[in-house]
C-alpha cells in the first residue's frame, strides 16, 4: 500500500491493518507493506527487479492454502 494513495485509502488501509492485527480467534496472520511516498498500486518493492506482483505474491498464496486446507481437501488437481 502506497502511503500517498492517489485516492487516499491509505487512512481506510491503516484501520483495516489496526483491525486485522486485533483478532485473536483466528488471528488474521497477514502482512501490510506500505510504500514510504508511493501511490495508489503500489504492489511492494521486488526482491527481484523486473519481477511482477503476481510473481511475489501467488506463491505466498499457495503456501497459505496448503498451511490451511481442511484435511482430505484436493491441493493437487488444480496446481499446474
Amino acid at each position: 500500500m502506497g502511503d500517498m494513495d492517489t485516492y487516499f485509502l491509505e487512512g481506510a488501509t491503516e484501520l483495516m491493518e489496526e483491525f486485522l492485527e486485533s483478532t485473536e480467534d483466528p488471528y488474521y496472520d497477514g502482512s501490510f507493506t506500505w510504500g514510504a511516498g508511493q501511490p495508489h498500486c503500489f504492489s511492494g518493492f521486488p526482491e527481484f527487479p523486473g519481477q511482477t506482483s503476481y510473481e511475489r505474491v501467488l506463491p505466498l498464496m499457495l503456501e497459505r492454502i496448503l498451511q490451511t486446507a481442511p484435511p482430505g481437501a484436493d491441493v493437487t488437481t488444480w496446481r499446474y
